[in-house]
């Protein structure tokens, strides 16, 4: 029986060689195969892929390192050789002081080369006989050593009893010159050998130790270990001769290795450095002011890590260069906030506000000075105002009136301290904050009338986004607006004002606005302040409204700090702070007081005030019961002085009470049984007086304003 077996064929593909389509052209078949590839093609990209390897990079880049090396090596050994045996170097620090324009620097060092020189030729007079007593010295030192062993041979002959005893020392001497033959005979060879690579490898660890090589041929960790590195003067130098200013960089290069002369010793100040630099003839320090984010990259920093400012000497500049990453670590928390015993003195006293570049304290004179604090939104402004205000806060004596023209809740804690507090961004808290700034107006000139030598206690009329009073466009009923910045402005003619002539009666007006404009904070405004501070700002524009330009002109450059990353750091031109001799600013990082770190300050200073009783809205209508006015203004408190009863009663409504005087006090309540009465030498007006008296007078007992 045979198996049925089953066999499968696949059918063979059509030829189409033998079937050509109709328009198909016959290809031949040498055309159809590839075309080998030339060996002169195949060896270039052979070539070409070898030196795009990167180990080939390397190879290369190490091959012409080291060779650097040694050929720098050589150039810094042969320069330093004629160095010591000519008078190039002082003739170089001549060229340098003359290019830095320091001629008596010139004189001194063409001085030491006159002596150098004067030095070499004795020197060299000296050669002339130095021969013959080379010969006289060597004769002696000869029969001195022969003589010398001669007795101590006889010494040991004597000592032996043995008189060939008398020639050991002479023979001792000349095996040692035998020996010392033999030793130099076996050395000589290896060492002259060796010493031509003894000497190839000292200069190439002289050119890897200068690190005399081309950037691009060192390894990557060395390229970029420049960044943080610290500064020399060297690295000065070299940043001043790239900064791309040619007079300077051509003076440098006349100055050469002496370039180090137009700096003056670098100082460690704070968490960086200072340096002044002494620019050559023919560039000016606005030049080099114009460069700083270059100067910073020469320098391996960031531009906000270098300042420059200008000090008092002629053609200098003063470089501060922060430690790499210095400024990006916060400062400590304020003393407020450490101390709960400190206390405020406006008068002689200093507010703890922060730390200078140095990392020294930077303290604030709030005495008889107006201030203004500008800055972008969200920089820190309100909290930088608002420690200020905590610490004169814990000065007891010390009237605060406060329009908080954000409404955020930022001046809430001010509630029992402050006599006036306005939370909120509407036209009506404008109106509000115009008629408080107006009360203050109204104070200061009851103040100026008063007979001289009369003693005021300080006001603050503290307005916290001023611009939005000068922006507001409500009118009044006589048509006149609250807000702009003309002399029909009620806000601006009531700020001018105080500027004017509140500093001499110790009423002063604090502004905190933002993003300023000629709209939002007028020129007249911004340079009636005493104490100009900026956070960060946008354009040089804005940092010269802000601070002026005096100060822009000698450094400050609050449009170069970062917004966002320099909260709370603030460039200041005032004479209220200690500011470097020559210099029209400081930079100053404050500390930052957080809301519940400000109200338990705000609770410290509460607890040493009577009772301060906080109006949140200013009345401007007639009183009708000056009795119940003078309760209200009491408060809390067991007795208020006389002085302060006047204050507090101006504030709540100064069309009535504003030019009240000591006997309008008390005409109103004689007869009353609350009249004033002195405690502890002192004129003041009781509270359980003045309740008595409300609850004892009869229906038509009440009292007008116009009496």
């Amino acid at each position: 029986m045979t198996d049925n077996v089953v066999h499968l064929f696949k059918d063979p593909p059509p030829d189409t060689a033998e079937a050509p389509t109709p328009d198909a052209t016959p290809v031949p078949l040498e055309a159809a195969q590839a075309r080998p590839v030339p060996v002169w093609r195949r060896s270039g990209r052979a070539v070409v892929r070898v030196a795009r390897d990167e180990r080939t990079r390397a190879a290369g880049r190490a091959v012409v390192r080291h060779g650097s090396y040694v050929v720098g090596g050589t150039r810094i050994v042969a320069r330093r050789a004629w160095d010591g045996r000519t008078a190039a170097r002082y003739e170089r620090m001549i060229r340098a002081a003359e290019a830095a324009g320091n001629l008596e620097a010139a004189a001194e060092w063409e001085e030491r080369g006159r002596q150098y020189r004067a030095a070499r030729h004795q020197r060299r007079m000296d050669l002339l006989t130095s021969p013959e007593r080379l010969v006289k010295n060597a004769a002696y030192a000869t029969g001195g050593t022969l003589g010398g062993l001669l007795l101590l041979g006889v010494a040991l002959a004597v000592a032996t009893k043995q008189p060939g005893d008398v020639v050991v020392p002479l023979m001792a001497l000349v095996e040692l010159c035998r020996l010392v033959v033999v030793i130099a005979t076996v050395v000589w060879g290896p060492l002259i050998t060796l010493g031509p690579w003894l000497v190839l490898c000292g200069l190439w660890a002289v050119g890897r130790h200068q690190q005399a090589a081309p950037q691009w041929a060192l390894p990557a960790q060395q390229r970029g270990s420049d960044a943080g590195a610290p500064i020399t003067p060297s690295i000065v130098v070299t940043a001043l001769r790239d900064l791309g200013i040619a007079p300077l960089r051509k003076a440098i290069k006349e100055m050469g290795d002496a370039g180090a002369a137009m700096l003056s010793p670098i100082k460690i100040a704070g968490c960086g450095v200072e340096v002044d630099v002494t620019l050559p003839s023919g560039v000016s320090t606005q030049e080099v002011q114009g460069r700083r984010r270059k100067l910073a990259e020469n320098l391996s920093r960031h531009e906000h890590e270098v300042f420059i400012t200008i000090p008092q000497a002629a053609r200098t500049v003063r470089l501060w260069i922060a430690d790499s990453g210095a400024l990006d670590e916060p400062i400590g928390p304020s003393p407020l906030v450490l101390d709960a015993e400190l206390r405020a003195d406006y008068k002689k006293g200093k507010a703890p506000w922060g730390q200078d570049l140095r990392g020294d304290a930077a303290a604030l004179s709030l005495y008889q000075r107006h201030m203004l604090v500008t800055g972008l939104s969200n920089q820190g402004k309100t909290a930088a105002v608002r420690a200020l205000a905590l610490w004169l806060a814990l000065d007891p004596s010390v009237e605060f009136r406060i329009a908080d023209l954000k409404g955020a809740g930022d001046w809430a804690m001010f509630d029992g301290i402050a006599t006036v507090l306005i939370q909120g961004p509407t036209d009506d808290h404008v109106i509000q904050a115009t008629e408080m700034v107006e009360s203050g107006v109204t104070e200061m000139e009851r103040r100026l009338t008063a007979p001289p030598g009369t003693a005021f206690p300080p006001l603050i009329v503290l307005v916290d986004e001023a611009q939005v009073a000068f922006m507001c466009p409500a009118v009044d009923e006589e048509k006149r607006p609250y807000g702009g910045s003309k002399a029909t402005s009620r806000y601006f003619m009531a700020a001018r004002k105080i500027h004017n002539q509140g500093r001499a009666v110790n009423v002063l007006l604090w502004q905190g606005t933002q993003d300023p404009t000629d709209q939002n904070l007028p020129k007249l405004v911004r340079e009636g302040a005493h104490t100009r501070a900026s956070l960060a700002l946008g354009t040089e524009s804005q940092a010269r409204m802000a601070l002026g330009d005096k100060a822009v002109d000698g450094g400050a450059a609050p449009h170069l700090l970062r917004q966002g990353l320099d909260k709370g750091t603030l460039v200041v031109a005032s004479d209220g702070i200690d500011i470097p001799a020559g210099q029209a600013s400081i930079t100053v990082r404050t500390h930052y007081i957080d809301t519940d770190q400000a109200a338990e300050v705000a609770a410290r200073a509460r607890a040493l005030r009577d009772g301060v009783t906080t109006l949140r809205v200013i009345d401007t209508d007639e009183p009708t019961d000056p009795l119940a006015d003078i309760a209200a203004v009491i408060g809390t408190a067991p007795r208020v002085l006389t002085q302060d009863v006047l204050q507090r009663l101006a504030t709540t409504n100064p069309k009535a009470y504003g030019a009240w005087t000591n006997g309008d006090l008390k005409r109103v309540l004689e007869g009353t049984g609350a009249e004033p009465y002195k405690s502890d030498g002192r004129m003041v007006v009781s509270r359980d007086r003045i309740a008595r008296a409300l609850a004892n007078r009869t229906d038509d007992g009440s009292a007008s304003a116009a009496q």
